[in-house]
């Protein structure tokens, strides 16, 4: 008995040692550095975000400024960040297919709507490209009756929402892996 509690013991003092050795290693992502270097709080918001360019007036172009506004947020919490040391050019494509349809009036029921996105990440002060990747977004929405258009239209915003949403956030996320690991 006095021996499997010496035994417990040891491994829980086998645990807390490697805890303890470990402990410096780690550190929170979005915590200020005390060096004096910038945190990536900072430097997420020297990115820049250029409009993304769509004909005007088109339903992309409405989901690339859903897409921007969306990464601004992330980014820097506001509207605007500071002065520039980096450039995001972002391109996408957009692609809506019918997957259940009403077998009595033939109009779909449940549609996918999906965005395929590159981006390009570019240091301002070289010119050259820094990171590069794509990343994509695959929503589903439900379509009400035939009568109701104005349902129809909304349902298939809310999904557009969704995915340039979705999109967004997939890039915050490589953009500050890219920030702390420089990788």
């Amino acid at each position: 008995m006095l021996s499997a509690r010496i035994r417990i013991a040891a491994r829980l003092l086998a645990v807390a040692a490697l805890a303890a050795l470990t402990a410096g290693c780690f550190q929170p992502m979005y915590a200020e550095h005390t060096d004096g270097t910038p945190g990536l709080r900072e430097k997420l918001m020297g990115v820049e975000l250029p409009p993304i360019d769509k004909p005007n007036a088109s339903r992309e172009a409405r989901v690339g400024v859903e897409v921007r506004n969306a990464l601004a947020f992330k980014l820097y919490g506001s509207a605007t960040g500071m002065p520039p040391t980096h450039r995001l050019v972002i391109r996408f494509t957009s692609s809506k297919s019918s997957l259940i349809l009403d077998p009595a009036t033939g109009l779909p029921n449940t549609e996918n709507y999906g965005i395929d996105c590159q981006y390009n990440l570019v240091d301002v002060a070289t010119g050259k490209s820094v990171m590069t990747g794509t990343t994509f977004s695959r929503v589903s929405y439900d379509l009400p009756g035939s009568y109701q258009r104005f349902a129809r239209n909304r349902a298939l915003r809310d999904a557009e929402d969704r995915a340039a949403n979705e999109i967004a956030e997939n890039i915050n996320t490589r953009l500050a892996a890219f920030f702390t690991a420089g990788t």
